[in-house]
């Protein structure tokens, strides 16, 4: 159970960044020439970028991943309240980004337990 406690915000937030980078390949139907496919594609893929940069920051400190990345969770749902036809619905892409910071904290309230498990 430790182990599993252990790892899960780190698969979590992994599957996340691969799910989110998956809607950069919208680009490619755009009809783009090279020289801006390639922006577009990197401005895409900041969202992702900033996932996994807090993931290495998280992998070692997981307070400051589970304040990034509930901090990330709710200044998306803030950006993003209003935008849906349905404006009362939270976008559901805040609700990974609250899970894994809520798991991130749990494994700094355990983690003397959770790095001797793993170790």
């Amino acid at each position: 159970m430790k182990r599993l406690l252990f790892w899960s915000p780190r698969i979590l937030c992994i599957l996340f960044a691969v799910f989110t980078s998956l809607f950069a390949l919208d680009v490619f139907e755009a009809g783009y020439g090279l020289g801006e496919t390639v922006l577009a594609l990197l401005m895409h893929l900041i969202p992702t970028g900033i996932i996994v940069v807090v993931l290495v920051i998280s992998w070692r400190w997981e307070w400051v991943g589970g304040v990034l990345f509930t901090s990330l969770g709710a200044l998306y749902l803030v950006m993003a309240w209003g935008q849906s036809p349905n404006s009362l619905a939270p976008n559901p892409l805040v609700i990974p980004l609250l899970l894994v910071g809520g798991l991130f904290l749990i494994n700094w309230l355990y983690r003397a337990d959770l790095r001797a498990a793993n170790h």
